[in-house]
């Protein structure tokens, strides 16, 4: 029995739509490591824009946390930066939207402590640095990937989100390092890293290997004060 044209149509648009899925969800299984060894070999630019994915949100902590935290009775950044290691800027903007400044004093001690001692240390920022110029180097490596991965950009529902997330990552990041530059009163010394930040994922690197410490912060003498 022949179907009709319309149905035909309908028929083969599901079994695309089908496979185009099936193929997004090898390649996040496949990407995440779930996978075994089949033989096939990921494309390499692909394999690169998911593991500086995954270095974003440890770059937005390092903005966000100690310089970007909204004033008094707002809620925390805390919740959206855990969250952005599975939703990327999707997780970010409604902060965006509700951050008002200036940030709260940072507290007596809290600089040394978990964690803004992670997060303004001069080696977290050098390897945060080396692993994403290394992955950048990775795919920029593998030039025969790249036409590959554009027809993947394409095709693939997975992909196009992806460099969506990347696209709005990067786009918001110049805003968020000129904000911590102001917060550490450093922009005069500073201010040359700004246009330098508008460079996807290395310029804020640089920016936070290059930063001055967290000492001019304005610092709340809550805790002295409660002690004495």
């Amino acid at each position: 029995m022949k179907c009709s044209a319309r149905f035909c149509l309908m028929k083969r648009t599901l079994q695309t739509l089908g496979a185009y899925f099936s193929r997004d969800l090898y390649f996040v299984k496949k990407l995440s490591n779930l996978v075994g060894d089949d033989g096939f070999e990921m494309n390499h630019v692909l394999v690169s824009l998911w593991y500086i994915m995954g270095l974003w949100p440890l770059v937005y902590s390092m903005l966000l946390i100690p310089s970007g935290r909204s004033s008094k009775g707002i809620s925390p950044v805390w919740p959206f930066v855990t969250f952005s290691i599975f939703g990327g800027a999707y997780a970010l903007l409604p902060y965006f939207i509700i951050w008002r400044p200036p940030p709260p004093s940072i507290k007596e001690g809290e600089r040394e402590s978990w964690p803004l001692n992670f997060l303004e240390s001069k080696l977290t920022a050098g390897l945060l640095a080396t692993v994403g110029l290394g992955l950048i180097v990775y795919a920029g490596l593998a030039p025969g990937d790249w036409k590959e991965f554009f027809q993947y950009f394409r095709e693939s529902k997975f992909v196009h989100a992806t460099c969506l997330d990347f696209t709005l990552l990067s786009a918001f990041a110049p805003f968020w390092v000129y904000n911590d530059m102001t917060s550490r009163k450093c922009y005069d010394k500073t201010s040359w890293l700004l246009p330098l930040s508008i460079v996807p994922f290395l310029g804020p690197a640089l920016y936070l290997l290059l930063r001055p410490p967290l000492t001019t912060m304005p610092v709340s003498l809550e805790s002295t004060l409660k002690s004495d």
